[in-house]
């Protein structure tokens, strides 16, 4: 059957209900990405996503919408608490895999001559590179508060400082019980807390180079030349196995329930049921593995600068997560919100957004793929209609086996080097996976986020050097 797609208005795009489809899916795009986003799966896998039980409104693929495990990636899907599900293929393997910003009190020009000492102390201080383990070892009980706590566990063990805690996503800690997580997870993730990561996960020194919004970035506190860091990481092997477990329980839960679902991948259970509510509280424990493990490299990175620079001031600007499930109210209802590859996006006024930036919006991260710009952009009160979401990358269009065959990592470091970027990588084929071109452009995902109206623009970032595992 040929799928059917209108256009609504000028960079949305609808696929009407019909048949097992319980709401429709609306696409934000410009006619470009919404081409990309037809050479793979990801429209059917929306598609397939808005049969499942109690999804509410639409399901929706944000711009840098790319074929995902079930869901796509750049999926956002709100169901009933009643009569609605939770699905793991709906956050993802690497849950709360996000985006943290860190501004500096330096302007970029400050480091010149020095950039390269600093990345490579940057390099040295944070495990990167895949299976990479973290610093500090830490025991079972130790690894049980990481779950609960967070990055509360951090600060209080000294990584990092209590007001940095205001400036992260849910204060850096969702209520989570460990019980709920299996010794397997534990495992993993207690030997790699504190650790990058590879794939597609950075430690980034940039510059801001343009500022759109003037009262936004004033009240972020960016402005044009200033340096910052970026950290993109998630919960590394501790969020893998806490999918993959609740897959397997999923997939039984299927018949107990008696759910009849288009794809496997799609394996869910009630909210309400023990199913899912265990593994609500697992992943939850996992993104709060992700907020600790963020906020130990931002202490490390600080302890980077200070031991190049003269005592420089590193802030928390904010950090998202892009992988999660959460319970939010909506139009005065409560929700289970899905965003797979999606950031939240709360305008002016929305309690769950911290003090500072209350009467602006919510700062949303975008980041781009290796040597291309970042974004930050604000949460406006027209992403309402998208439960509050935007996009969260740039997407990829090239699997990462093909990135490799057509790449090498060694010329893309000399190209970037050419650029003026310096790169420092554990592992060249990592590199190649991770080449630009094998991602959609992050300016286009950045200017249809902002005219679609789902995030305002509020500042460009341009890469100076780059850390990957």
């Amino acid at each position: 059957m040929k799928m059917i797609i209108e256009r609504l208005r000028n960079e949305l795009w609808e696929i009407p209900r019909e048949g097992r489809m319980n709401v429709p899916v609306r696409i934000v795009a410009s006619e470009e990405l919404l081409e990309m986003m037809k050479r793979d799966m990801t429209l059917q896998q929306a598609v397939n996503v808005s049969m499942l039980p109690g999804i509410v409104d639409a399901c929706f693929v944000m711009p840098d919408g790319h074929q995902g495990y079930g869901f796509p990636i750049g999926g956002v899907a709100a169901f009933d608490m009643e009569s609605g599900v939770i699905s793991p293929g709906g956050v993802g393997y690497d849950i709360n895999c996000g985006v943290r910003l860190i501004k500096t009190d330096l302007a970029s020009s400050e480091i010149d001559g020095k950039k390269d000492q600093l990345l490579k102390a940057m390099f040295n201080n944070v495990p990167s590179g895949l299976g990479s383990k973290g610093k500090v070892r830490i025991g079972r009980d130790d690894m049980d508060q990481v779950l609960e706590l967070g990055a509360r566990w951090a600060v209080e063990n000294g990584f990092g400082e209590k007001g940095d805690l205001k400036f992260i996503e849910e204060g850096g800690n969702m209520p989570s019980d460990s019980r709920a997580i299996s010794d397997q997870a534990k495992k993993r993730g207690s030997s790699q807390l504190g650790s990058l990561g590879s794939g597609n996960h950075f430690l980034e020194l940039q510059k801001v180079s343009t500022v759109y919004d003037e009262g936004a970035a004033k009240a972020f506190g960016l402005y044009e030349g200033q340096l910052v860091v970026m950290i993109h990481t998630g919960s590394r092997g501790c969020g893998h196995q806490v999918c993959s477990d609740y897959l397997r329980t999923m997939e039984r839960a299927i018949e107990r329930y008696g759910l009849v679902l288009p794809d496997r991948e799609l394996a869910c259970a009630p909210i309400q049921s023990p199913e899912g509510e265990n593994y609500f509280k697992a992943m939850c424990g996992a993104a709060n593995f992700a907020w600790a493990n963020r906020q130990m490299i931002t202490h490390w990175t600080r302890e980077s600068f200070g031991s190049v620079l003269n005592d420089p001031e590193l802030e928390i600007l904010y950090d998202v997560a892009h992988n999660i499930a959460k319970r939010e109210e909506h139009g005065g209802k409560e929700y289970m919100v899905h965003r797979k590859g999606a950031t939240r996006s709360l305008w002016k006024g929305r309690k769950e957004i911290t003090e500072a930036y209350r009467n602006v919006g919510q700062p949303v991260l975008i980041p781009g793929s290796m040597g291309t710009a970042s974004y930050v952009l604000c949460g406006c009160e027209s992403a309402s209609g998208f439960f509050g979401s935007a996009a969260h990358g740039a997407g990829r269009v090239l699997s990462r086996s093909k990135a490799i065959k057509r790449f090498s990592g060694q010329d893309i470091k000399k190209d970037l080097g050419r650029r003026g970027i310096e790169l420092l990588a554990d592992n060249m084929k990592t590199v190649a996976e991770e080449a630009p071109e094998a991602y959609k452009d992050i300016d286009s995902v950045a200017s249809v986020s902002d005219s679609a109206g789902i995030a305002t623009r509020v500042a460009r970032l341009v890469p100076l050097g780059v850390v990957k595992g």
